[in-house]
C-alpha cells in the first residue's frame, strides 16, 4: 500500500454507503450530518506520565485505544481535547479499506475535513504501523507527523506505511469491534475504501487506564 493510502486526499470519504447485510453486532445508523469545527490547539499538554485511554463508541459496539503520551504528548494531548469538545460525536468511520485500515474522526464527513488546526509531531524512523496501531491521518502534501482530527486503525499484520504518521496508541479491547467495522469495507473500490454501510462514532470518551 503506497504512501498515499492514508493520506486525506485519498481516504473516498465522500461516498454513499448501502447500509445493507450489517453483521451480527451491528446497529443500522443514519449518515451523520457534516459539522463544522473551528477550534484554537490545546493549550495545556497531557503529561508523558498520564495513563489514559479513549473508548470509541459505535454503531457497532465499543472499542478502547491505550493512548501512549510518553512517546506522543502533543498528539495524544491534541486528540484528548477534541474527544472532550465532542468533535468525534456523532461522525462516522468514512474509510474502510478491507484488510488494511479503518478510518475515521472527520467531522465533515468528506474525508478532507478537520477542526480548524494542526499539530505536528515527528515520527522517528523506526516507528511502524502494525496490526492494532491507532495513527493520525495526514494530507500527502503535509510535513510527516502532522496531523488534525482524523485517525486510523491498522487491522493489517503490517500495514507498510513508511514514518510519516504520528502514532496516538494501540487498541487494547474490542478487536470484535474493529473486526466488525473492518468487514464493512467494499472491496471493489479499492484505496478509496468506501463503507458499505454507516458505522457511527457515537462517542468518544477519554479516561484513566
Amino acid at each position: 500500500m503506497n504512501l498515499s493510502a492514508v493520506a486525506l486526499t485519498a481516504c473516498g470519504g465522500g461516498g454513499s454507503s448501502t447500509n445493507a447485510s450489517l453483521p451480527a453486532g451491528c446497529q443500522q445508523a443514519a449518515k451523520p450530518k457534516p459539522k463544522r469545527v473551528s477550534l484554537e490547539p490545546p493549550t495545556a499538554r497531557v503529561a508523558r506520565s498520564a495513563q489514559l485511554e479513549a473508548v470509541i463508541s459505535t454503531s457497532c459496539g465499543n472499542f478502547t485505544i491505550a493512548l501512549d503520551a510518553a512517546a506522543w504528548p502533543k498528539t495524544v494531548s491534541s486528540f484528548v481535547h477534541l474527544a472532550r469538545k465532542g468533535v468525534y460525536n456523532g461522525t462516522a468511520f468514512q474509510r474502510i479499506v478491507p484488510r488494511f485500515v479503518i478510518q475515521g474522526g472527520d467531522p465533515s464527513g468528506t474525508g478532507r475535513g478537520g477542526p480548524g488546526y494542526t499539530v505536528t509531531e515527528r515520527p522517528p524512523p523506526s516507528t511502524q504501523y502494525k496490526h492494532g496501531t491507532v495513527a493520525m491521518v495526514k494530507t500527502a502534501v503535509a510535513p510527516p507527523g502532522e496531523s488534525a482530527s482524523q485517525f486510523f486503525v491498522v487491522v493489517a499484520t503490517d500495514s507498510g506505511l513508511p514514518p510519516n504518521y504520528a502514532v496516538l496508541g494501540r487498541v487494547s479491547s474490542g478487536w470484535d469491534v474493529v473486526n466488525r467495522i473492518a468487514s464493512l469495507g467494499d472491496p471493489s473500490t479499492g484505496d478509496a475504501g468506501t463503507p458499505t454501510a454507516t458505522v457511527a462514532i457515537r462517542k468518544v470518551a477519554v479516561r484513566p487506564r
